[in-house]
């Protein structure tokens, strides 16, 4: 007897599907009483005989291979090459007034304070005399002249590094519609944080007190560097 009534010819009044789960025909998954295989371990480790075998060794658990692939399989090439600080080169000591040849403070002079473990040189205006701040800059880019400023006793504390210059990440509109909204409105600036502002200050104040010691010190970090018509700087002495 069909468990499905025919409501017209040919339609009856439950699906195949319904009709199939009244009549038992699917079971479900089978359900197996038998515990899952634990995963054997890629190597065992075992005792060796003599005194200069070690006295252990692992020992694969499987036999390699009698086949390889038909194809190559690239693999990514390990370097044994440890990045190393390029070395500093001999004029630039600590001290040492530079000019710099690109960037923001292009042609501006700045005060040598140490190379970070970068390779980057730590530079600055003082930010009271020409408004450069503590900044990075590559020793490729910077003339050494033979200007110095005397420093002794002063050492620029140590977290002053390449992680304190990293910049804080920003979290961007939460959804596509905020975005759209927000393009025509001006973004507001973020405060300069206090904390460096503080330590701004406390280098300069060591700087400032070198500076002083020397006349018309202070204008000469102020005074922009530039070639004139028929200068090559080859042929300057700095």
């Amino acid at each position: 007897m069909a468990r499905s009534k025919e409501l017209v010819p040919g339609v009856g009044r439950l699906s195949r599907s319904q009709v199939a789960a009244r009549r038992g025909l699917y079971k479900g998954l089978k359900k197996s009483d038998k515990p899952a295989a634990t995963e054997s371990p890629a190597t065992i480790e075992k005792s060796v005989g003599g005194d200069k075998n070690g006295g252990k060794r692992l020992i694969p658990t499987s036999k390699a291979s009698r086949f390889y692939p038909a194809e190559d399989v690239r693999l990514p090439k390990k370097s044994r090459k440890s990045p190393k600080p390029a070395s500093i080169r001999s004029s630039i000591t600590p001290g040492t007034v530079l000019i710099l040849l690109a960037g923001r403070f292009r042609g501006k002079r700045v005060v040598f304070l140490k190379q970070l473990a970068s390779g980057l040189l730590l530079v600055t205006g003082p930010f009271k005399v020409n408004g450069v701040p503590l900044r990075r800059v590559n020793q490729a880019y910077v003339i050494a002249t033979s200007t110095k400023l005397e420093l002794e006793g002063f050492t620029v504390d140590e977290k002053i590094n390449d992680a304190y210059f990293a910049k804080t990440a920003t979290k961007g509109p939460r959804s596509a519609e905020a975005e759209f909204f927000e393009e025509g409105k001006p973004k507001a600036k973020e405060a300069f944080p206090e904390s460096k502002s503080a330590d701004q200050k406390e280098v300069d104040k060591a700087i400032l007190s070198s500076v002083k010691k020397t006349e018309n010190l202070a204008k000469y970090l102020k005074a922009s560097w530039g070639l004139s018509k028929g200068q090559f700087p080859h042929q300057l002495v700095f």
